[in-house]
């Protein structure tokens, strides 16, 4: 199966199963992903009120997607006949009316602001609990930062982020 059609097959089963769950949108499929990551984005857009789709912090959102993930899965396994193929890794994000767009840029933002606090006070902060996609933009922006470090502790659903100063022997 060509790029083509796995995209126009992916487009499909989101338009289904955004329509089966009671919801309208124009669903379109773009290359780069928020902030020009490498994941493609399957964009949901609608003047209706989409917030029911999008749940508390993006969970609902987060499930839809995981469901879409699933369906296409299977539908292009079958498509594919079984052939091993490097190409059908499903790698996309979905967006709902630009919701991660600009939680990406929200999350960004309180990121630098507690890598500063902890740079001045030297003490250690912890983020709220966040999901995988969400902790590995929070890590990858407070990489550059050298005079703090990133961890992720606690277990799924409450996992987080801690940002702690640098031990003085790695900054020298």
């Amino acid at each position: 199966m060509n790029t083509e059609d796995r995209k126009n097959k992916i487009i499909e089963i989101t338009k289904d199963l955004l329509q089966r769950v009671g919801f309208e949108g124009e669903v379109k499929f773009s290359e780069n992903g928020p902030n020009e990551s490498k994941l493609a984005t399957i964009s949901i857009e609608s003047e209706k009120d989409l917030s029911m789709l999008i749940g508390k912090n993006g969970q609902n959102l987060e499930a839809f997607e995981r469901l879409v993930r699933l369906l296409a899965s299977r539908k292009l396994a079958t498509a594919a006949a079984g052939q091993a193929d490097p190409e059908n890794d499903l790698h996309f994000i979905i967006d709902v009316n630009d919701y991660r767009k600009s939680r990406t840029d929200y999350l960004v933002g309180i990121a630098r602001d507690v890598a500063r606090r902890v740079i001045q006070t030297q003490r250690a902060e912890a983020l709220s609990p966040m999901s995988s996609y969400e902790r590995r933009l929070v890590h990858t922006e407070l990489a550059s930062y050298k005079e703090i470090q990133t961890e992720s502790i606690g277990q799924e659903p409450r996992r987080r982020i801690i940002v702690k100063p640098q031990p003085e022997q790695l900054l020298k």
